[in-house]
């Protein structure tokens, strides 16, 4: 069975992009406003969510915290156009991944096809030139995957 993805953001262009990136290693359903990605994720079974943090007058994380307290086994990525520390804390803290728009489009596949560490533990004021997901794995994690 493929990975289902919900992806959301208000612009088209980059919506376009976003998802013919993604389309050959799971089912996207990308849409561009929040309303409508509000009761996809109410209505769905994701096994990602992956949305721009600025939603014209909402928010994305608005749509994590949803995710999480209908199916906790949606896993999260959230991404903005420039490095916001506060805010990046704000979207680790909730379980979801953050990263910068310009690095998505390589990233998520690879977000998408790996297995993923319980949480987001890169450090967010720090840049990472690689254009994929690095994992961000500690020893503990790497045992835990040895073990299973």
């Amino acid at each position: 069975m493929r990975t289902r993805v919900l992806l959301v953001e208000p612009d088209g262009t980059a919506l376009a992009v976003l998802r013919s990136g993604v389309e050959a290693v799971a089912d996207v359903d990308a849409l561009a406003d929040f309303t409508t990605a509000r009761a996809c994720v109410v209505g769905g079974e994701y096994d990602f969510l992956v949305t721009n943090l600025r939603l014209d007058a909402y928010n994305g994380l608005h749509l994590v915290y949803l995710a999480v307290s209908v199916r906790p086994t949606t896993r999260s990525i959230v991404y903005t156009d420039r490095r916001e520390l506060q805010l990046a804390r704000e979207v680790q803290d909730s379980g979801a991944f953050y990263e910068l728009r310009d690095r998505l489009p390589y990233a998520l596949p690879a977000y998408l096809q790996g297995r993923l560490p319980p949480a987001d533990r890169r450090n967010a004021a720090t840049s990472d030139r690689r254009g994929v997901f690095r994992g961000g794995r500690r020893s503990s994690d790497l045992q835990l995957l040895a073990a299973s």
